[in-house]
């Protein structure tokens, strides 16, 4: 075991290591009932998928005490790569669910009522109190929670006791809640993966400067003294690179740093808070029409089922564009 991990645990019985070995267990558990459902045409495709995955939260650390950082960092990689093809070439499926368990669940669930509600309550709410308490809970020198993660730390402990109030409720047992994860995860598929894989291309890109090249960019299209251009291609430049990435954090810094920074701040001497506040609300936008923020429109889409995929996005398309034009007129008139 390592050094980070030893440290760690030293400091708390719930760190966040250990949040993270919970959530890679549950994936290879994901992968296993894949790779024995003989109802899923790619069952063995689906199950490699989340075993890939997973590999990397549960071994990672293993994996980086006894094969090194440049080995480890080399595996990973090819991981995400192979993840990008199997999902690229359609390979991730799922079960299919019997007719009469599904009916079955229907009638159970509807016997059940309100009280259904109940274990989904619980977790924001015992998520709140633990962050409002969780400094003061310890055991002797241990604390209870991850002191430097506190809020996952906190949700994922709300989670598992969740679990057990639905076990309590439905007369299940956590297994029966794991199973139905994986039926929940095959519904969404390998749009599950997508805000991560988003968050490291953030990365990649802030690594690369790439803020550098949009400002270069920028000068050679608008005149940097025209305030009014400098705000519109700011604003469309963050729905715009919101769509392309997903996720407007992994946007902001880019932006900023391009456009924000240089231009309208230092040169034009716009107020800061109203700028970068309402460029984050045009990012999201970007992010009400593009299937790259998986888990805002499409998740939603597959887990009602919908015919169209994409018609979250459509009917959230004239309001996204409504409100980017009065974020423009805004900053505008605030900065």
């Amino acid at each position: 075991m390592s050094s980070s991990i030893i440290a760690s645990l030293s400091a708390s019985l719930l760190s966040i290591n250990l949040v993270f070995y919970l959530v890679g267990l549950v994936i290879m558990a994901v992968a296993w009932f894949n790779l024995i459902d003989k109802s899923n045409p790619l069952r063995y495709t689906t199950a490699l998928f989340w075993f890939l995955f997973g590999m990397g939260i549960l071994f990672g650390d293993l994996m980086l005490l006894y094969l090194g950082k440049s080995l480890t960092y080399k595996i990973l990689g090819s991981n995400v790569i192979l993840l990008a093809l199997l999902a690229g070439a359609n390979l991730v499926g799922k079960g299919q669910t019997k007719s009469d368990e599904h009916a079955a669940k229907i009638t159970y669930a509807n016997r059940l009522g309100d009280r259904l509600f109940i274990p989904a309550l619980c977790i924001p709410v015992i998520t709140v109190i633990l962050t409002l308490t969780g400094k003061n809970i310890h055991l002797g020198d241990y604390f209870l929670l991850d002191q430097k993660n506190l809020s996952l730390a906190c949700l994922a402990l709300a989670c598992m006791i969740s679990v057990l109030v639905a076990s309590q409720i439905t007369k299940g047992t956590p297994m029966t809640a794991i199973r139905e994860s994986r039926r929940l995860i095959d519904a969404v598929g390998w749009a599950l993966i997508l805000p991560q894989m988003l968050a490291l291309l953030g990365g990649v890109f802030v690594v690369a400067k790439t803020g550098v090249s949009i400002q270069s960019l920028v000068g050679l299209v608008v005149d940097p003294n025209n305030r009014l251009a400098l705000i519109i291609v700011y604003c469309t430049g963050m729905a715009l690179m919101t769509m392309i990435m997903g996720n407007a954090f992994a946007v902001f810094p880019i932006m900023a740093a391009g456009i924000a920074l240089p231009f309208l701040i230092n040169q034009h001497h716009a107020n800061p808070a109203p700028l970068v506040a309402i460029g984050m609300l045009s990012g999201y936008c970007g992010t009400l029409m593009t299937p790259m923020a998986a888990n805002f429109n499409i998740v939603p889409a597959a887990l009602l089922e919908l015919k169209d995929k994409y018609h979250v996005i459509k009917i959230q398309i004239p309001t996204a564009l409504a409100i980017l034009t009065c974020n423009i007129v805004l900053m505008i008139l605030l900065t």
